[in-house]
């Protein structure tokens, strides 16, 4: 079902439209009525609808003027005008706000009926066209290779969860799984950077000054070699090569022992058919694949001793540093993690991060020196998140807090994690309380700036957001929580009550009243007096003096 909206000032036209047509047979619903094209805006905004209908003669606000707020804000919403001949001249004008429908009237129940299935038509396919499938899955069949290469630099660059990696795999036809796993980068050498004593063909001058042209010559090279041993998976990333070892057979043949053979083949076959030269960094060998980031770090590592041996060669980490994969890593998923809940957590979900952060550091057996880093990693998080949220960690620590200090007194692993837990819930709760005052600060001072100025017509959300500097959006959001009401219902109940107050102690006509609580139309103010009071503004101050005397 479409949701539609029906805007006509006449009782009986609007009732008759409503009363006359099946609307679900024609598959819509009307979500609502209005009046006048005000009335309209706010039901607009409250039910979004696919339709609005709407006579082009209304008060308050015309049809057109309507239609054109309504195509600054819903762009995607159809638009049917009810205009009668002697207007069609005047409702040419809104071809310029790309007015879906006319109607003309007089109308009977068939000829709205007949406009409204050609609506539907175009609704529908617009919808179709959007969720063709086939359509879908050819440009989706195009930029698979492009998806593909974006995920596997991802997986290389930063630690991704397991739920994430095993379903890009399967959407991107991508086999990962493996006992052990290596990753090589493959860089180009620059002029100097070969083996001592080795020159330059003119052959390979050719090349120097086309890097990218180099990059997927050696791309081709090294997928050959990769497929002819079963390797793994091959692609470019930052200019470079990386190489991934999906090893499944560790007990037979060691994976870095493996990668070693192949890597120093295609190095190589490079050298000798393309007549450049390659240095390819070596990364540790990883047995989870959520741990790829780590292997090719330590491949990027090993790169940089290129400067020091020299290029045209292969270089693996475990040659020049001791490194050990599984050892305590505070990486990027954690981190995100910590400050997520520090953010926006709630107490449970904050004791479920940080018993993540301390699960199987017994089983690693890693260094005193290393758990002492890891603590500070996970401490420099914490501290991150109070400078980016102000806080005062004076007033939530004490001015005593000393946190590098407390990190050599724990005799046990538990008690580390209870001043971890305590931190970070003091913490969380000093970020929520700060917010909320924010929240309330904001709302004080909007309050404030429109009983200033809600006499001026012009007065709207977005010119107290402007003078507030947030976006509308977000300023709607924490008003209506923190006011339990709409801004626009706060403006218009200030409004009614200066009004009030003004039919009570003075003499002044209802155009004047009208003028000073901010409405230009005296006839929309008395519409909306009595829509929101019960009674017209003279009714209530007949009341008013009835029960002073």
């Amino acid at each position: 079902m479409y949701k539609l909206i029906l805007a006509e000032d006449e009782e009986d036209v609007r009732e008759g439209i409503v009363q006359e047509i099946d609307w679900a047979r024609y598959g819509f619903e009307v979500a609502d009525t209005a009046e006048n094209g005000k009335d309209a805006m706010e039901l607009i905004e409250r039910w979004v609808p696919d339709v609005v209908v709407t006579d082009i003669k209304m008060p308050f606000m015309d049809g057109l003027q309507l239609s054109e707020w309504i195509r600054e804000r819903y762009p995607t919403t159809k638009v049917i005008i009810l205009t009668g001949f002697d207007e069609f001249e005047y409702a040419q004008k809104a071809i310029k706000l790309q007015i879906d429908e006319y109607v003309l009237k007089p109308f009977s129940a068939q000829e709205l009926i007949d406009v409204l299935v050609k609506i539907k038509e175009q609704i529908d396919e617009e919808t179709e066209r959007k969720k063709n499938m086939l359509t879908l899955q050819e440009h989706y069949r195009q930029s698979l290779p492009v998806l593909r290469e974006v995920f596997l630099s991802s997986l290389v660059t930063r630690k991704l969860p397991r739920r994430q990696i095993e379903e890009k795999c399967r959407n991107y036809q991508i086999e990962l799984d493996g006992d052990a796993y290596v990753v090589s980068v493959i860089s180009l050498d620059k002029p100097g950077e070969e083996e001592p004593g080795a020159g330059q063909s003119a052959e390979s001058l050719r090349f120097s000054n086309d890097m990218e042209l180099k990059a997927f010559a050696a791309l081709n090279v090294t997928e050959e070699i990769a497929d002819k041993h079963n390797l793994g998976l091959v692609f470019l990333h930052n200019g470079q090569l990386v190489a991934i070892t999906i090893h499944r057979d560790e007990a037979n043949e060691p994976a870095i022992k493996k990668t070693l053979t192949i890597m120093e083949e295609v190095r190589q076959s490079i050298e000798k058919y393309l007549k450049f030269t390659v240095t390819i960094g070596i990364g540790t060998v990883c047995r989870d694949v959520t741990d790829l980031s780590y292997s090719h770090q330590d491949a990027e590592l090993a790169l940089d001793y290129r400067l020091i041996l020299g290029g045209n060669r292969l270089i693996s980490i475990d040659d020049v540093e001791t490194r050990f994969v599984e050892k305590l890593r505070f990486d990027e998923l954690k981190e995100h993690a910590l400050i997520r809940c520090l953010k926006v957590g709630t107490t449970q979900e904050m004791q479920e991060t940080v018993d993540s952060l301390f699960e199987g550091i017994v089983d690693l057996q890693v260094s005193v020196k290393d758990y002492q880093i890891y603590l500070m990693e996970i401490l420099t998080a914490i501290l991150k998140a109070a400078k980016d949220a102000r806080a005062d960690l004076d007033a939530i620590f004490g001015a005593d807090f000393m946190p590098l200090a407390e990190l050599h007194r724990f005799a046990e692993l538990q008690e580390a994690k209870s001043w971890v837990v305590g931190l970070c819930t003091r913490l969380m709760q000093a970020i929520a309380s700060d917010r909320q005052c924010t929240y309330k600060s904001l709302v004080d001072q909007a309050k404030e700036y429109t009983l200033n100025h809600f006499h001026e017509s012009d007065i709207s959300i977005n010119k107290v957001c402007g003078h507030l500097h947030i976006s509308a959006g977000y300023f709607s959001s924490i008003f209506k929580k923190e006011a339990k009401m709409t801004f626009g219902a706060y403006l218009m109940h200030i409004r009614m009550e200066a009004a009030k107050e003004l039919l009570r102690t003075t003499d002044l006509k209802a155009f004047e009243i009208a003028e000073k609580v901010g409405y230009t139309e005296p006839n929309y103010f008395s519409f909306s007096f009595r829509k929101h009071v019960g009674v017209s503004p003279k009714e209530y101050r007949g009341a008013s003096s009835e029960g002073a005397s």
